[in-house]
């Protein structure tokens, strides 16, 4: 069974920084795209981070420069490096991940971390 956990979260001041990080563990063939989400209380999910297996990333226009996603493909790990955070970055942050599982290497299946909360407050 293929987990996603997310760590790192919690309270920061306007200004700080965090880092998330989220592990994939259980058995299968390997790790496709894997990106970092975020839901506001009252908002939609939307996307924040995404780094493919190609090696290129891609960011939300209201984190550009601020935030870094970073990926350790041998300890299949990803990571959120965010600078310079904004009360309007509170949010519940979760890791998301196409995996190929071994029983079906050809398909790309989808899975989600239980999100770790981010609250950015003076």
């Amino acid at each position: 069974q293929v987990q996603l956990v997310e760590s790192g979260g919690g309270l920061v001041q306007p200004g700080g920084s965090l880092r998330l990080s989220c592990a994939a563990s259980g058995s299968f063939f390997s790790i496709a795209a894997m990106a970092w989400h975020r839901q506001a209380p009252g908002k939609q999910r939307e996307l924040v981070a995404t780094f493919t297996s190609g090696g290129s990333t891609d960011y939300a226009d209201s984190v550009k420069a601020r935030f870094t996603i970073s990926r350790d493909n041998a300890k299949n790990l990803v990571y959120l490096q965010m600078n310079s955070l904004k009360p309007e970055d509170t949010a519940v942050y979760y890791c998301n991940a196409g995996i190929r599982r071994l029983g079906s290497p050809t398909r790309i299946s989808d899975y989600w971390g239980q999100g770790t909360q981010v609250t950015v407050s003076a």
